[in-house]
């Protein structure tokens, strides 16, 4: 088996109020990134807008596209919107995933699993978008087994149709943002105390990868990106009321706590709060 890389970021997924991608994108654009256009998800149930970073990596505003109460009870519409991976999470960043080498044969989760010993991941399954010229995307899935890791452990997508499709990195204007982010500097998972050396044995199995560790209860492992500065996931317990009291809204586990965005101008370093979401800005010492 030859080696497939299982810590390269692909994007990270910002849930929106339902049918309102719109005005989330222009609350994007307010904090300087610039948001592309996405589209309809195959399964018609979601749609999306992107911004894609010159770390190769981007992240997606996603919503519903109807209420659950918009389909006929009973109906395959309505079950699959009841059964959505994100249909109880609540806004805000809610998933990550990494790159899938879009292969049945050389699966990720049968690497994942056989670090692990056991079954952390479902066999991979198809998915796919219509872009917004129309032109059919279509990838493979891997997705922890258990629910209550959905935006713990990442997910996978592999392409079968070529990534260049799906995040349009060319032309250059489409990776340049006015707040001057360059990439993904990291994404931080909370995790309530008693779960988290479990969780952080499974990400470590996950990534392939032994984490850092402090005495606080952090860890930390290296995430590939296309640039050459250090991106890290990060797990660690709450230290403070304003982090428990992020994880009992949610009611699980651990959860994405924020997401830090490398920068080049200094004056936009810092946190900032979208309505749903933490984001922290942190200055690219690299010219």
């Amino acid at each position: 088996m030859s080696f497939v890389s299982t810590n390269r970021l692909d994007h990270v997924v910002h849930l929106t109020p339902v049918a309102s991608v719109q005005e989330t994108t222009e609350q994007f654009r307010h904090l300087g990134f610039n948001v592309l256009s996405g589209g309809t998800h195959e399964d018609q149930l979601t749609a999306n807008a992107l911004v894609v970073l010159g770390d190769g990596a981007y992240f997606e505003l996603i919503s519903f596209t109807r209420n659950v109460s918009d389909y006929p009870p009973g109906s395959p519409p309505r079950k699959a919107r009841e059964n959505h991976r994100w249909a109880s999470q609540k806004p805000g960043w809610v998933d990550y995933g990494f790159l899938g080498n879009g292969s049945l044969t050389e699966r990720i989760s049968d690497i994942i699993d056989a670090r692990a010993g056991r079954k952390l991941y479902e066999p991979e399954f198809h998915g796919g978008r219509k872009n917004p010229d129309g032109q059919v995307l279509e990838w493979l899935i891997t997705s922890a087994v258990e629910a209550d890791r959905i935006g713990v452990l990442p997910f996978y997508r592999g392409d079968i149709i070529s990534r260049k499709l799906r995040v349009p990195t060319s032309p250059a204007s489409n990776i340049q943002h006015p707040n001057t982010a360059v990439g993904f500097s990291h994404i931080h998972v909370l995790s309530r105390e008693e779960d988290i050396v479990k969780i952080a044995q499974e990400i470590t199995h996950t990534v392939g990868h032994e984490p850092k560790t402090t005495e606080m209860m952090t860890f930390s492992w290296p995430i590939q990106t296309d640039a050459d500065f250090d991106s890290r996931l990060i797990l660690s317990a709450p230290s403070n009321s304003e982090e428990r009291e992020f994880l009992d809204e949610r009611n699980h586990a651990a959860a994405i706590y924020e997401i830090g965005f490398r920068v080049k101008d200094e004056q936009k370093q810092g946190v900032v709060m979208t309505p749903h979401a933490r984001i922290v800005f942190v200055l690219d010492q690299k010219k």
